[in-house]
């Protein structure tokens, strides 16, 4: 063992105890939730770095939205400048998604040591990293390193218009988000392409207030009918999804191996995958668009009425390459062009989130490999996202010569974030406090060299 990895044992459990604690503040940042948590969670994150030896970390204002955490601390003159983000809200966890723990909020160990509890993986595990990583490389760091951990990822951000209103106060030649994961426990994925995420809601309406479904069903059309004719426009036969104007791609890098996505997708037996394509390329090449919700009487509530009025909520991911604004335009132009029964059709924007495809040849993405690589003990994967980040179009703007490091402890086939049953597993962020460790080091040498 290296004396790398044996200096990140020796830390590891102090650094679960601070996991676990951490995952016992429930920090939801959605609205109608408490912001209590979310402010506590904002103070313990300053607690966390302050303890690990940063200096003058501090709760910065976002307007709008909840606080982030910063925090400057310098290097040796001259040396370049990484930023290391993380974000300390975490998703609701309702007892619907049917929890295996009592507590979501209480950590637990499972007998496959993995700790089970919201936000264990996404994305308290990076908080954890960071907090290593500066405590292993003490306080004669070898280069500039800036903090930034976020308060609303899971929700609607505010953080993206603050940083490139002060692009200043965020800049880096590099930018380190310890918020996803490679494909399974110790085999080292990078990140390499993020689809973007658009969304937008729909509304129809057929009738001025709901009327009984015997007396005039049959010729008086209700919303949620003409909703599901809309919504069913969005895909084809196969599942693709089929919009004019959404742009499509391929991937050719890693392949996403199917009995991981199968088992982190949980995909009951024998129902079929949506599209057509390599897997990989269905979910890091293609677009998808999915309804999020919808407003409609539960089975519980519902009555003999025709319905007047429907609004869902539609999310598409977008492929790397692709234009958001425009995306989103091309799914509202589709939307509002469908109009069955010459019912009315009113579509809203909700928000735009830029897809990434990073620079693999960029000086600190060679670094980055070569820590993953060091740390394994194995070679690294070329791997992609379904999931976004939008706050990385913003790093991107601001410091468009810089690398983004897209890594973490959020492993494909068995964390289940936003999900039931949220895990991490301690080896994973061993490796990855090993290898963040080694980035830095690597990245400031190169820069003296």
């Amino acid at each position: 063992m290296s004396d790398r990895a044996s200096a990140v044992q020796e830390l590891m459990p102090d650094v679960l105890d601070r996991l676990k604690a951490l995952v016992r503040i429930p920090s939801v940042a959605f609205p109608g939730f408490d912001p209590d948590p979310v402010h506590r969670m904002g103070e313990a994150v300053v607690e966390l770095f302050e303890a690990a030896g940063a200096t003058e970390v501090a709760l910065v204002d976002v307007p709008g939205g909840y606080p982030c955490v910063y925090a400057d601390l310098p290097g040796p003159e001259g040396s370049p400048t990484v930023l290391l983000y993380a974000h300390y809200d975490v998703q609701p966890a309702p007892a619907s998604q049917g929890w295996s723990i009592p507590d979501p909020f209480e950590p637990v160990t499972g007998e496959d040591g993995r700790i089970y509890g919201r936000g264990a993986a996404d994305d308290k595990s990076g908080l954890v990293i960071h907090y290593a990583t500066l405590r292993l490389l003490g306080p004669d760091r070898p280069c500039r390193i800036k903090l930034l951990v976020e308060g609303e990822e899971e929700t609607i951000s505010h953080l993206e218009d603050f940083v490139e209103a002060n692009p200043e106060k965020f800049a880096a030649d590099a930018f380190v988000i310890a918020d996803i994961g490679g494909q399974v426990v110790g085999r080292p994925g990078l990140t390499t392409a993020l689809r973007g995420d658009v969304a937008c809601t729909v509304t129809v309406r057929t009738l001025s207030f709901p009327v009984h479904s015997g007396l005039f069903g049959g010729a008086a059309p209700d919303a949620l009918t003409a909703m599901i004719r809309i919504l069913d426009t969005l895909h084809d036969e196969s599942g693709d999804t089929v919009i004019p104007g959404v742009d499509s791609s391929s991937w050719d890098g890693a392949a996403m191996e199917e009995d991981v996505y199968r088992d982190g997708s949980a995909i009951l037996p024998g129902v079929d995958y949506l599209g057509t394509g390599s897997l990989s390329d269905r979910i890091w090449a293609k677009p998808s668009v999915t309804v999020l919700g919808m407003d409609l009487p539960s089975v519980a509530e519902a009555s003999n009425v025709l319905l007047p009025q429907v609004t869902a909520k539609l999310s598409m991911r977008i492929v790397p390459g692709s234009d958001a604004d425009a995306q989103l335009e091309a799914l509202m132009a589709h939307l509002r062009a469908q109009r069955p029964w010459n019912c009315e059709v009113e579509v809203t924007k909700v928000k735009t989130g830029h897809a990434f495809a990073v620079d693999e040849t960029h000086p600190a993405i060679v670094a980055a490999k070569d820590a993953l690589a060091e740390a394994y003990g194995t070679e690294v994967e070329s791997i992609g996202s379904g999931a976004s980040i939008p706050l990385v179009a913003s790093l991107q703007k601001i410091a468009p010569g810089a690398a983004i490091v897209l890594w973490g402890a959020e492993d494909t086939a068995k964390a289940r974030i936003h999900a039931s049953d949220e895990s991490v597993d301690p080896a994973e962020i061993a490796r990855m406090i090993a290898a963040q460790v080694a980035f830095i080091e690597e990245v400031a040498a190169t820069a003296k060299a």
